[in-house]
């Protein structure tokens, strides 16, 4: 268990943060300036808070009232930054061995087989991509036999391809490594894919926590999460391969949706992201048309705006369960349509919205088995 609750002032911007980790991938999530990095950097002891108390597992990091503060290499942190900080003369075996050797950690060969780094051992970091260097990071700070690993934006500094190179191992260290992480992004679709839990952050204080779901769905904060991008993030499990389609149908508590073919065998795991943007709402189901995924559902709440459009928030449900799903929509077409709380609607979702980004997806090079 992660506990924070600190306050500190840089130059004009006051930071008052307060939450609590319980495990898993807890994303701090928010714009540049919500203070993401110095919360991480309080948590590290890179920054010393001007008041507070930071505890991990029952043991105090820092506690302003006792004058506890404990030094950065003692408080047992793995902390990955933007860039790899290797070390530039050294092999990755190493720098691998360098942190192995600091801590005392045994676990050698389990993490370099869990990250994939079995090729590069013997090269040294200026032949590495930027995602090869990364995962370099990770190996290190976890044979440094951290209680809990804090990734500071890691991906800021990669583009998209090799983005797509390093986010399998971040879930799959998520998965197997039983470590509980602090992640720092301020862009919604790696936490929708990564994140068990979301501290949303703005203007140096916690506007809410929950989950990525929760968060996400929630028309109050889509100031905050980005409008373009809000929507809701299901967990699901393919449930079908239609392979002469080359379409997938993905099962989740409330319902199904057929997407673009997804390379992972029957019954696998997929978290997916459903933009608000990309779903349409009727009254009536409709018959005869393009559209693959008509949710029965109910409203369960229409943002209040000034704007031209409002989002509507729709229960779906099924003998699997309940999930919440968000569409985007025009004031005239609530007025219209009558929308309100308790109305019956089907909620529409073109299959071709669900584009790679949408979905936690392995390699291209992967295919269904």
């Amino acid at each position: 268990m992660l506990d924070v609750d600190v306050r500190n002032r840089l130059g004009g911007t006051a930071l008052d943060i307060r939450f609590t980790g319980a495990g898993g991938v807890t994303a701090l999530f928010g714009r540049s300036g919500a203070g993401k990095t110095s919360t991480v950097q309080m948590i590290a002891g890179l920054m010393t808070p001007d008041a507070g108390r930071i505890a991990l597992g029952g043991r105090v990091l820092f506690d302003s009232d006792r004058r506890v503060d404990i030094a950065t290499p003692q408080r047992r942190v793995g902390v990955i930054f933007q860039e790899g900080r290797l070390f530039p003369h050294l092999t990755v075996r190493r720098n691998l061995l360098y942190a192995r050797a600091a801590r005392g950690n045994g676990r050698y060969d389990g993490i370099v087989g869990m990250l994939g780094l079995e090729a590069l051992l013997e090269r040294k970091p200026a032949t590495l991509s930027g995602g090869e260097q990364q995962r370099v990071a990770i190996g290190r700070a976890l044979l440094s036999n951290p209680d809990i690993l804090l990734m500071d934006e890691p991906l800021a500094s990669l583009d998209a391809a090799r983005k797509a190179e390093i986010l399998p191992y971040i879930e799959r260290l998520r998965d197997e490594a039983g470590l509980p992480v602090v992640y720092v992004s301020h862009q919604i679709d790696e936490v929708a894919r990564l994140a068990d839990r979301i501290v949303l952050l703005s203007d140096g204080s916690v506007a809410a926590t929950g989950s990525v779901d929760e968060i996400f769905t929630r028309p109050d904060l889509m100031p905050l999460t980005g409008r373009f991008q809000a929507g809701a993030v299901l967990g699901a499990r393919v449930a079908e391969q239609d392979v002469s389609g080359r379409m997938s149908r993905l099962a989740f508590p409330g319902g199904s949706l057929w997407v673009p073919s997804v390379p992972l065998p029957v019954d696998s795991a997929v978290r997916i992201r459903v933009r608000a943007r990309d779903v349409s709402v009727a009254l009536d189901k409709p018959e005869r048309i393009s559209i693959r995924n008509t949710l029965p559902g109910t409203v369960l709440s229409v943002t209040e705006s000034d704007g031209p459009f409002r989002t509507v928030t729709v229960a779906v449900a099924d003998e699997t369960g309940e999930s919440r799903i968000a569409a985007t929509v025009t004031a005239n077409a609530v007025h219209d349509l009558g929308l309100a709380p308790g109305v019956a609607v089907f909620a529409l979702l073109k299959s071709v919205a669900m584009d790679r980004r949408s979905m936690a997806l392995p390699p291209r090079d992967e295919i269904v088995t």
